[in-house]
């Protein structure tokens, strides 16, 4: 082969693979253009039934490079402690249970705080196993941090605590009828 037959041939090779890299690239801008289709994002992605693989690049999209999701709850001693993961470390630790149990999780309320380009959201929520399901297992609170960056919002941080028996969830944060 000559010289010039190779050189078009990585040439032709070289731009079919970006080609393919763009096509894969998806593009989710819209959802996080909003408050609401971020926060909106968040819960869709995360749920599913039973079987159901989650988007887990449109997950890791969600959120700022440095962020955290920081499950709250009682240790082994009855001790209340926090726990730090990254996305990947919430996908690597719940992403298998997600898909192996089914999982919806519905948010109920929302009270929002903002100054300048942060936001504070205090999103209520309930969990079902499917979506068809007219009981909750578990009902919650995820206090959601968020950035406007001018061009498009980044969750920071998600600090949540799920309700229990002792430490129900308060009337400001369920539903107004």
């Amino acid at each position: 082969m000559s010289k010039y037959k190779l050189l078009l041939l990585i040439i032709f090779l070289g731009s079919s693979l970006n080609i393919i890299a763009q096509e894969e690239k998806k593009d989710y801008s819209k959802n996080v253009a909003t408050l609401d289709s971020t926060i909106e994002t968040l819960y869709t992605v995360i749920s599913g039934d039973k079987g159901f693989e989650r988007d887990w690049a449109l997950f890791k999209h969600l959120f700022h490079k440095n962020a955290k999701l920081i499950p709250t709850g009682k240790n082994k001693e009855g001790k209340q402690i926090a726990r730090y993961m990254t996305p990947d470390d919430y996908i690597n630790s719940s992403g298998k249970w997600l898909v192996e149990n089914g999982f919806h999780e519905v948010e109920i309320n929302r009270e929002v705080q903002t100054f300048g380009n942060i936001t504070q959201v205090f999103s209520t929520y309930e969990s079902f196993k499917n979506k068809d399901d007219d009981k909750s297992f578990m009902r919650g609170i995820n206090s959601i941090q968020l950035l406007n960056d001018g061009e498009r919002w980044w969750i920071i941080n998600i600090y949540w605590m799920q309700e229990t028996k002792d430490n129900p969830i308060p009337e400001d944060y369920l539903p107004k009828n």
